[in-house]
């Protein structure tokens, strides 16, 4: 979850009411900081900044479907995402709201929807990654995974898991992701070989980290790595 001044720099409407949003986010932040990702944390930033707001921004939405994703509650994500399917979107909001959907059905289990949304979607994706920075391309790839993992073509998704990204450094939470990722897709092709070393990679990477920004992050990390080896994520 972004930080209140990393929100702020994404923008809120320049409204009167500014000071007052700013003053909510905090708060809805707190939760955060204090527990992590959790259902009272993705109800308040709903109400907060969605369900009681006359046009809640496209932003916030991408944001609500991601949260709720994060407590593996993808239909709600998903209900929330439908929601920008007609809207006119920027280049970055579009980016987001593709790749929270692809992973979301894929993670759902449509694979047909998510291949024919990959199908219409991936010349922007393809364009737009072009030109955006290392941790977005992850994202992107690990949706495409996602998909392929949902066809049951676990080969091709671990291919794509595999498209050069470069750590950085030892607090890295992406590669961390990619590799829990891969822990994910072993499991849904039941290759026990293949997850005991994906296991491997994903503990040995959060071993790497030094610190960590909140209390619950390491314990929440080692559940993710847990569930991943279940076929959670």
């Amino acid at each position: 979850m972004l930080s209140p001044i990393e929100r702020k720099k994404a923008g809120f409407p320049l409204l009167t009411s500014h000071a007052s949003e700013m003053k909510k986010y905090a708060e809805v932040y707190s939760l955060f900081v204090d527990k992590g990702y959790s259902k009272e944390l993705c109800e308040a930033y709903a109400d907060a900044f969605i369900d009681n707001v006359k046009k809640p921004t496209c932003f916030d939405i991408i944001q609500i479907a991601s949260l709720y994703d994060k407590i593996y509650d993808n239909k709600t994500a998903y209900f929330y995402l439908e929601k920008l399917i007609d809207k006119k979107l920027s280049g970055d909001e579009k980016f987001g709201y593709c790749t929270e959907m692809l992973s979301t059905i894929s993670k759902i289990g449509n694979w047909r929807d998510a291949e024919e949304f990959r199908t219409l979607n991936i010349s922007f994706l393809q364009k737009y990654c072009e030109k955006t920075c290392l941790k977005r391309q992850a994202k992107l790839y690990i949706s495409l995974a996602l998909a392929d993992c949902a066809a049951k073509n676990y080969r091709d998704a671990l291919k794509l898991l595999k498209f050069g990204y470069k750590p950085q450094g030892r607090n890295d939470s992406m590669l961390l992701e990619i590799m829990i990722t891969a822990v994910y897709i072993f499991a849904k092709a039941d290759d026990i070989e293949g997850l005991e070393g994906a296991l491997a990679n994903a503990n040995g990477c959060l071993k790497l980290f030094k610190d960590f920004d909140f209390s619950w992050q390491e314990e929440y990390y080692h559940k993710r790595i847990r569930d991943a080896s279940q076929g959670i994520l």
